[in-house]
């Protein structure tokens, strides 16, 4: 523990699952420490030169940081107050003028902009496409009812009510910094609760810039902007006093940031970091499913320059298809690198002991490889290396870990589909257990074989990871920006944080016929007469 007054410099690898939490959330990871401690960061350490956001030391929290969150949450409550009495029909219709007022392209396309120029993380262009998430949020929303009778069950005589959960302290991530505020505007208006935003300080201009659009939005319609709410200047002393006094957290990143969340004492819901890994089996046997299982991976791989922890990270592929499979992507857009290409790129993605550097994160392609010191065509949209066989995973083989960049490792196996789930095991123990993975086959059997064994929440069947995953048009999952991961990943749920979270039920119980089976049904072979004499 600190002293006050005493400072302590910290690499941005000693806290991770595996490193890869830090540089998604670097700015939270250092709330496990101690309530109160405060931070900060300086510039120029290590291999790094980094932005003065990006290493953290410690100070006491203030009153001003104490009275500056009490007055926020003074302000929620007096929103909560008024959201609360707000019928069905005023909910929806706040849900899509909140929708509305970001998804246009001519107000999102900026955003993007600003983002990826204020974070340096990230694609401009494939981030537009993020909006997109908003129109699924919106659909769920406007097909399920959030004000007083939600579910009923005539025969078990039960009726569920909805009720809000209050205030919402969010934790916003780096490499989200619009969507997460966006979708999780609209989930809370639709349970009618109100959120104060903890935006990431390396987004916090942009993601300020996001809730006060939505605020306006508000007001325009007659209700309270302070619904939704933004730290305009954020440090950990005022997160922590934000999660101690709200009702509920939503912690969007890595184990890190969820540890923190869980810690503050109050109800938490977080996300897991993922290790995105796809099986291809014998199955993608003609030209046309190469093709798509191909396509696929480029579209999972390159979104936001691989920023997702969906994007896929690792293929298995099956050695029958594998030849083709590479073939295929090349004309996605892959640049396969050799093998001295392959060290060099590891060496500026991984320091010495083996942590994630933050530098290389969610880069473009060409950018990576500049970095590692050779050029590839401007016109390829991601590298590739030859990651070999089951004796090439583990914690030594660096390239079966989380990327979080436009990387990908491709792994082959023979014979029998165990051996692919014995790959994507050792696979799951390097990281990224409760998140996702994804397979292309037509094999019920292995299908099912994959989701008996995956220690993973979700696993997408010939589709894209990072659209699947979150919930899609052509799937049925939740849409959200946040995906619980179990306690694989250190959290409370193993669903996609959706609607049903946001409120909290009220269980009305109607006496019913009894309903007991006799004892023989219940105890079959352990049953005995006399079981209830004394």
């Amino acid at each position: 523990m600190l002293r006050s007054g005493q400072w302590k410099m910290q690499r941005p690898s000693k806290y991770r699952e595996n490193s890869i939490d830090f540089i998604k959330i670097q700015y939270w990871t250092i709330l496990v420490l101690s309530a109160k401690m405060n931070v900060t960061k300086q510039k120029n350490f290590g291999q790094n030169n980094e932005k003065e956001s990006d290493i953290i030391m410690a100070r006491e929290v203030t009153m001003e940081d104490i009275e500056h969150i009490e007055e926020m949450i003074a302000r929620a409550q007096k929103a909560a107050e008024i959201i609360a009495t707000y019928d069905q029909a005023r909910v929806d219709h706040l849900c899509q003028a909140v929708a509305a007022s970001l998804y246009d392209l001519k107000v999102w396309a900026p955003l993007c902009d600003e983002a990826v120029d204020e974070t340096h993380l990230g694609d401009k262009v494939s981030k537009r496409n993020k909006r997109n998430k908003l129109k699924l949020i919106l659909r769920d929303c406007l097909r399920q009812p959030s004000v007083g009778i939600i579910e009923e069950n005539k025969e078990k005589g039960l009726v569920k009510y909805a009720k809000p959960v209050g205030v919402i302290a969010s934790l916003v991530p780096t490499t989200n910094p619009c969507l997460t505020p966006a979708g999780q505007g609209i989930y809370a208006v639709k349970a009618r609760d109100v959120v104060i935003f903890s935006p990431h300080p390396r987004a916090k201009k942009v993601t300020a810039k996001c809730v006060n659009l939505m605020r306006e939005a508000l007001v325009r319609e007659g209700a309270p902007a302070d619904i939704f709410q933004v730290i305009e200047n954020p440090s950990i002393a005022l997160s922590q006093e934000l999660m101690k006094r709200a009702n509920l957290v939503i912690a969007t990143g890595g184990r890190p940031m969820v540890k923190s969340a869980y810690s503050s004492g109050t109800p938490a819901f977080g996300s897991g970091a993922g290790n995105a890994t796809e099986v291809i089996d014998e199955t993608a046997n003609t030209p046309e499913r190469i093709a798509e299982v191909a396509m696929n991976c480029r579209i999972s791989k390159t979104s936001d320059f691989g920023s997702g922890c969906s994007c896929d990270g690792n293929i298995v592929c099956h050695a029958s298809v594998y030849d083709d499979f590479v073939k295929a992507l090349v004309k996605e857009g892959a640049y396969i690198a050799n093998a001295d290409e392959a060290e060099k790129l590891k060496l500026v993605m991984w320091d010495e002991t083996g942590h994630r550097l933050p530098d290389t994160v969610a880069i473009a392609p060409q950018k990576l490889a500049e970095k590692a010191g050779f050029e590839i065509p401007a016109d390829r949209k991601f590298i590739a290396v030859t990651g070999g066989g089951r004796e090439n995973i583990g914690k030594e083989h660096l390239f079966s870990s989380e990327k979080l960049t436009t990387l990908m490792a491709l792994f082959k196996y023979d014979g029998e589909f165990e051996n692919a789930l014995d790959m994507v095991r050792a696979i799951y123990e390097v990281g990224g257990k409760g998140h996702s993975c994804g397979i292309y086959s037509f094999d019920d059997d292995h299908i099912h074989r994959l989701a008996m064994m995956a220690p993973v929440s979700r696993i997408m069947v010939r589709q894209p990871n990072n659209k699947g995953n979150a919930g899609s048009a052509t799937n049925g999952m939740p849409p959200t920006s946040s995906m619980g991961c179990g306690t694989w990943g250190g959290n409370i749920v193993s669903e996609n944080i959706a609607l049903k979270h946001y409120m909290n039920t009220t269980w009305v119980a109607r006496p019913i016929p009894e309903d007991m089976p006799s004892l023989q049904e219940l105890f079959g072979d352990f049953y005995k007469d006399g079981m209830d004499v004394e």
